[in-house]
């Protein structure tokens, strides 16, 4: 018999392609990690570390649609894949991290851009911007073992039909061992840790009934209507 005081939140799940569900633990997201991204964000990739911050795990919606969200009218599409890993720890290696991983999917990472910004000016954090419910929505898991290690391959996401973001995993200025391990130093990684990892150049605003659609080779596609 459990003694909780109030009910149990139950785990967030998102499903694996082929059957099952995934069971999230965590999701960090990398922040400028394709070169083009952070010149468009005025930064400078070839000066700064990586960093990451965190969305929660029930942020991750497999749903097809995204519900625009109140207190923004400014509002950004953000073009990822994302590691979905099956083991952790800490201190992992460049050349053990890729153990890690489960597989990868696709995923949004939907901004609240203007109020980012604010933050921003204050020096406070993004969560704000960023954390909000059903702000990061998501495809499947495909299994590493069906789609291999991805360090390269196109990733494109269209607006109405119009391309708005277009790139190559092979641009990502960490890869995703880099990611694993450095993560590692600073955070015990664990099984159901979701890490997106990052998006090309040509973020920008979505309006209420766009329709966007995400492809990055080997993943499919993955459909989300703005509602």
């Amino acid at each position: 018999m459990h003694d909780h005081v109030i009910p149990a939140a139950k785990v967030h799940e998102i499903p694996v392609e082929g059957g099952g569900r995934f069971p999230v633990r965590r999701v960090y997201c990398i922040g400028r990690n394709y070169a083009a991204h952070a010149i468009e964000m005025g930064h400078d990739p070839n000066r700064e570390p990586p960093f990451f911050f965190q969305k929660n795990p029930d942020n991750l919606d497999p749903s097809g649609e995204f519900p625009y969200p109140a207190h923004s009218s400014d509002v950004h599409h953000e073009a990822e894949m994302y590691v979905a890993l099956k083991s952790g720890g800490t201190k992992i290696s460049v050349e053990d991290a890729l153990d890690h991983v489960y597989g990868y999917g696709l995923s949004l990472d939907m901004t609240r851009r203007d109020l980012q910004g604010e933050m921003k000016k204050m020096g406070r954090p993004w969560e704000i911007g960023k954390a909000f419910e059903r702000s990061a929505p998501c495809g499947p898991v495909h299994k590493a073992e069906d789609v291999g290690p991805l360090d390269e391959g196109a990733i494109r996401l269209t607006v109405n039909g119009e391309i708005r973001q277009e790139g190559d995993l092979n641009q990502m200025i960490w890869k995703v061992p880099e990611m694993i391990s450095y993560l590692s130093d600073y955070f015990e990684l664990a099984a159901g840790d979701v890490i997106l990892s990052g998006t090309p150049s040509g973020v920008g605003p979505v309006n209420r009934s766009d329709v966007m659609v995400l492809a990055v080779d080997k993943l499919g596609s993955l459909t989300v209507k703005v509602t």
